[in-house]
């Protein structure tokens, strides 16, 4: 009976994608897994809702952990608490800036041009060499500076 339920916790810790992410160390970067997502104003759901996300993907930097909870700093350095099981340990990140920021076929300023990224637009990130990083948005692929990324490089 204790080997069926050990071999159930690890098949579980395995398989959960969220597991590398819970156990790192503060700070590390994290984005919104679920759909909707709760950010509270303390660390349990006895603690009033402060702000509702709704956009999955969005990144976020882990800053404190707290039993099941996770403080966070999103791009425009608000911070509260969200659940871990909202959390992805995928690295996303979101584009800065006041204006359009180039998604280029390589990593260097002038590389031929593939598409152009409004600030807000959000996707997976890639490897980052130098002061650019690979991004992917929709399957849209590119590399973009990475000072035009909130996200990328260490949190």
């Amino acid at each position: 009976m204790i080997r069926i339920i050990l071999l159930a916790i690890v098949a579980v810790s395995l398989t959960s994608p969220n597991a590398a992410a819970q156990d790192a160390e503060v700070p590390y970067w994290a984005s919104i897994a679920a759909e909707e997502a709760n950010m509270r104003v303390g660390p349990g759901e006895q603690y009033p809702i402060d702000w509702v996300y709704a956009r999955r993907g969005l990144p976020v930097k882990v800053i404190l952990r707290f039993q099941g909870w996770r403080r966070v700093q999103e791009v425009d350095g608000t911070e509260g608490w969200i659940f871990s099981g909202l959390l992805s340990d995928t690295r996303t990140a979101i584009v800065i800036g006041e204006e359009l920021a180039a998604m280029r076929e390589t990593g260097a300023p002038g590389a031929p041009l593939r598409w152009n990224l409004e600030p807000g637009v959000i996707g997976v990130l890639g490897d980052c060499v130098e002061s650019w990083c690979q991004l992917d948005v929709n399957g849209h692929r590119g590399w973009v500076a990475q000072d035009r990324l909130w996200g990328a490089g260490e949190p």
